[in-house]
């Protein structure tokens, strides 16, 4: 008979802890449309919105959330960090309507004799008035235990003490951060095991910061432990290294832990990471796991060939999970493959002898920017396949361009016309008209005539960066006679000598 289901509850931070990455401040619409994503989209269990009574700003963004938690019953979802203070932080929830505080407190002897410089005893009654404030007041509480993971390491005494004292209050729940992010997987899993058999009815969460790159793992053994939460944070943002990521968690919580489920849904993730993304100001890694650009493309072509002969490339992250898609990346390590399998996304089917034209235009961009994009690809077919259709007789060998403040640009080139090397300088109004220029001076010099440039377009594929792929489209009349030459290179100056190569070999 299969084993109950065990459902962990996720709490995120992204609104308190997570906005104590450096140089991030939210605002309070961003708070609350993030809230909003939070728990109606991606569905986690609570959000931990604020630290009480920090700022005017902070009092506001709460107040905001909890007016729309209230009205879609979600108001016992959103969580405050509250302080040790008497009933000031108890009067701030109370004005601003939120009905759940997570209380901060000691959970190592270190901290306690050297911050507060108390003893337990005194610091425990502490606690306990807070905790009878807030529940005479109608407010849920959750204690926090600040340090806990140095308390476990070098005052386990002193921790157990605290929680048999709070086993006697009436609290929610009892929050196990990993503060400064000093655990090691076996220490998580050793700690949390230890106060779940010695506490079976508490409900523990665990909070995992990432310094040494161990968040996950971490939260992976406090789940495997015996933790019923955990504390997240979008694109794992937070103080220092940041905390354990909320995407990466979810797929290792569904992929890796048997007989436990979550609330959150997958495909929302990617969509939260972004909007998480542009409201901080604080980039996605290309490479982070799960959201990332780059962790759902596949770059060397044997990869490519390998997911079209049996996904022998695929493992358990597909990206349709997390509501995107797989990307084959095209550059100077693509295979026919990788772009053969980006041809057949766009819907276009090419002859064997022109994919390999393709392939090879392909490596020669690639070693000049880091990514040829897909958007990039119409553009290199059109230009390949323009190319093949007449007989190279004219090529630049070689040619300085330069652009100087108060000096005329300048081009000097070297021309092979049928096998007849010829060099020339000459200056321009620009670059272009620079090279133009010498062009002329060569073709007059030769008796030979040039078509006459009537238009000049430069495209970039959509979305291009600085770095995109530039097309340039030149229109030549010739004895009354218009044709077009396109070119393309990441310079958009050499594009425009490439298509004016081609008609120097049409004319």
């Amino acid at each position: 008979m299969p084993g109950k289901v065990r459902h962990i509850e996720i709490m995120d931070t992204t609104l308190r802890d997570g906005e104590q990455t450096s140089g991030v401040s939210f605002s309070a619409s961003e708070k609350l449309t993030i809230a909003q994503l939070l728990l109606t989209e991606v569905k986690v269990d609570r959000i931990e919105v604020a630290s009480a009574r920090v700022s005017e700003g902070e009092f506001q963004a709460v107040k905001k959330i909890i007016d729309w938690a209230k009205t879609k019953g979600f108001i016992n979802k959103v969580e405050v960090l509250t302080f040790v203070d008497g009933d000031t932080s108890v009067n701030w929830m109370l004005q601003t309507g939120a009905r759940v505080m997570n209380l901060l407190t000691k959970g190592s002897l270190n901290h306690l004799t050297h911050q507060l410089k108390k003893t337990p005893e005194q610091h425990f009654k502490e606690v306990g008035g807070v905790i009878a404030l807030a529940v005479k007041n109608n407010i849920d509480c959750n204690i926090y235990l600040e340090d806990w993971s140095n308390g476990m390491r070098h005052s386990k005494e002193y921790v157990f003490q605290y929680l048999d004292f709070l086993a006697t209050q009436p609290i929610k729940r009892i929050l196990l951060p990993d503060t400064l992010g000093i655990l090691i997987p076996a220490e998580t899993r050793e700690y949390i095991s230890a106060i779940v058999k010695r506490y079976p009815n508490i409900h523990f969460d665990f909070h995992a910061h990432n310094d040494y790159d161990l968040g996950i793992a971490n939260v992976l053994e406090a789940v495997n432990a015996g933790a019923k939460g955990l504390h997240l944070t979008v694109n794992g943002m937070g103080e220092r290294a940041g905390n354990a990521p909320l995407a990466s968690a979810i797929a290792v919580l569904n992929d890796f832990v048997p007989g436990v489920k979550t609330s959150v849904v997958e495909k929302s993730l990617y969509s939260a990471s972004r909007l998480v993304e542009t409201f901080s100001g604080l980039r996605i890694p290309m490479n982070k796991p799960v959201v990332g650009e780059n962790v759902f493309t596949q770059t060397a072509g044997i990869h490519a060939d390998g997911d079209k002969k049996k996904n022998l490339y695929f493992n358990d992250l597909m990206p349709e999970r997390f509501g995107r898609q797989r990307k084959y990346a095209l550059g100077k390590t693509s295979g026919k493959a990788n772009i053969e399998n980006n041809l057949l996304q766009l819907g276009i089917e090419l002859s064997d002898a022109d994919l390999k034209k393709v392939t090879q235009r392909i490596i020669e961009l690639g070693d000049k920017k880091e990514t040829v994009t897909q958007s990039d690809l119409p553009y290199i077919i059109s230009d390949v396949l323009d190319s093949s259709t007449f007989e190279e007789n004219v090529r630049i060998e070689d040619y300085v361009l330069t652009n100087s403040r108060n000096l005329r640009p300048s081009a000097t080139i070297k021309i092979n016309i049928k096998g007849e090397m010829t060099e020339a300088h000459a200056q321009g109004d620009g670059q272009y008209d620079a090279f133009m220029n010498v062009l002329k001076k060569i073709y007059r010099k030769k008796s030979l005539e040039l078509p006459v440039l009537t238009d000049y377009i430069v495209h970039i594929p959509p979305g291009g960066k600085s770095d995109a792929l530039c097309e340039t489209i030149i229109t030549w009349r010739m004895e009354n006679k218009e044709f077009k030459t396109h070119g393309l290179d990441s310079d958009q100056t050499v594009s425009a000598i490439i298509a004016t190569q081609k008609m120097l070999n049409m004319i």
